[in-house]
C-alpha cells in the first residue's frame, strides 16, 4: 500500500503527455550523440546522468505552487544580472568569448538562467499590473529585457541574447501590446539596420553574409552549413542508417554533438526521421499551449506561454541555422544536442509549466 502511495506522489506533480514526450526525443537524444561522437560510450554516459538530474530537478520544480514561482522571480532576475556583471569582471575566456564564470568546483554559464528569469520576472511584474496595465508598463517590461541580453550580447553570445529578448517579448505580446506598437517596432527596427551592422562585430556580420552566400569561403567561414546542407540533403527521404552516415563518420560535420547534431541526425535518418522529430517537437509545444491555455491566473498564463514559444524558438533557430536558411548563431537543439546547461534550462522551465498545469487541478477539485 505504502508503494502505492509512493508512487501517485511521485506522479502526481508531472504531466504525462509532456514527461512522454520528453524521454521521447531524449532517446532520440542518446542514439544519435553515440553516433555523432564516433561511439563513444562516455558521451552517452554523460548525456544520459544530465537527462536523469535534469528530470528529477523538473519533478522538484513540479511541486512547487505558481505562488511559489512568483516569489522566486525579483530574486532570480537580480541574481542573474549580478552573475552576468561577475563575467563581464571575473568570467573566463575561451575562444575569444566570455561567458563562464568560474565557482570553484565548476563553472557555469549565467545567460542560461536568464533564460528563465526574463519571462518569470515579466510574468510576475504583469501579474501585480494587471488592473491598471498601462503603456509605460511595457516600456518598462522592455527595459527588463534589453539589459540583460545586452550585457549578454557583449560576451559576445548573440544566439543567448536573441533567445532572452524572444523569451521577453512573448510575454509582451502574450500581456497585450498593441499591434500597431509591434508594426512600429519591426518597422523601427528594419530602419535601424544601417546603424546595427555597422557596430556589429566582424564575425557576426560574416556570419549574416555567409547565411546569403556560403560559397564565397567554402574551407572557411561557409564549411559549417556547407557540411551540414551535404549531410542532410544526402540522407534521402529514408536517411543512410544509424551508424552509416558518412559525413558524420568522416568528421565533416563540425561540432556534431552539439550545434550541429541535426545534420548528423537528418543524414542517418532521412525526411521521415526529420520528420518524427518534428512531430515530437510540435507535440511538445501544442502540450505547452493547452497549459497556457488552461492556467488559472494571469502569471501562469504569461509564463507558460513564453516558456512554450522559447522552446518553439530554440528548435526552429536550430533547425534554420543547420539547414543554411538562417545564420550560424551557436543554439542548441533543444533536448538533443549534447550539453547539460541547456538541457537543464529547458527542462527546469518544463517542470514550472507542470507546476502551472497541477495549480490549475488542484483549484478545480
Amino acid at each position: 500500500m505504502w508503494i502505492k502511495r509512493l508512487l501517485k506522489r511521485i506522479a502526481d506533480p508531472v504531466d504525462g503527455w509532456l514527461l512522454l514526450f520528453v524521454l521521447l526525443i531524449s532517446a532520440l537524444s542518446v542514439v544519435t550523440v553515440y553516433s555523432a561522437s564516433n561511439q563513444n560510450p562516455d558521451k552517452v554516459v554523460g548525456k544520459m546522468i544530465t537527462v536523469i538530474v535534469s528530470l528529477s530537478i523538473m519533478w522538484i520544480v513540479a511541486n512547487l505552487k505558481p505562488s511559489q514561482l512568483m516569489m522566486l522571480a525579483p530574486p532570480m532576475y537580480v541574481t542573474g544580472l549580478l552573475l552576468l556583471i561577475a563575467v563581464a569582471a571575473f568570467g573566463v575566456s575561451t575562444n575569444g568569448a566570455k561567458r563562464w564564470l568560474n565557482i570553484g568546483i565548476t563553472k557555469i554559464q549565467p545567460s542560461e538562467l536568464m533564460k528563465l528569469a526574463v519571462p518569470m520576472l515579466l510574468a510576475w511584474y504583469f501579474e501585480r499590473h494587471e488592473a491598471n496595465l498601462r503603456f509605460r508598463h511595457f516600456v518598462i517590461a522592455a527595459i527588463l529585457i534589453l539589459v540583460p541580453a545586452a550585457l549578454v550580447q557583449k560576451q559576445p553570445d548573440l544566439g543567448t541574447a536573441v533567445l532572452i529578448a524572444a523569451a521577453g517579448f512573448y510575454v509582451l505580446f502574450l500581456a497585450g501590446l498593441s499591434w500597431r506598437v509591434m508594426v512600429g517596432l519591426f518597422v523601427a527596427a528594419a530602419a535601424s539596420a544601417p546603424f546595427v551592422w555597422t557596430h556589429m562585430r566582424d564575425y557576426q556580420r560574416q556570419r549574416i553574409l555567409t547565411a546569403l552566400d556560403p560559397m564565397q569561403d567554402p574551407l572557411g567561414k561557409g564549411y559549417h552549413i556547407i557540411q551540414s546542407t551535404i549531410a542532410i540533403g544526402s540522407g534521402g527521404p529514408l536517411g543512410k542508417g544509424w551508424l552509416h552516415g558518412t559525413q558524420t563518420r568522416l568528421d565533416f560535420i563540425p561540432e556534431s554533438t552539439t550545434d550541429f547534431i541535426f545534420a548528423v541526425f537528418g543524414e542517418e535518418f532521412g525526411l521521415w526521421g526529420n520528420l518524427l522529430l518534428s512531430i515530437l517537437y510540435i507535440c511538445v509545444i501544442g502540450r505547452g499551449l493547452m497549459i497556457t491555455n488552461q492556467a488559472s491566473t494571469q502569471f501562469g498564463r504569461l509564463l507558460a506561454g513564453a516558456l512554450t514559444l522559447s522552446f518553439f524558438t530554440y528548435a526552429f533557430v536550430n533547425m534554420g541555422m543547420v539547414s543554411g536558411i538562417l545564420p550560424v548563431v551557436g543554439v542548441p537543439l533543444p533536448l538533443v544536442s549534447y550539453g547539460g546547461t541547456a538541457t537543464l534550462s529547458i527542462l527546469i522551465g518544463f517542470g514550472m509549466l507542470m507546476a502551472i498545469h497541477r495549480d490549475k487541478k488542484l483549484m478545480k477539485k
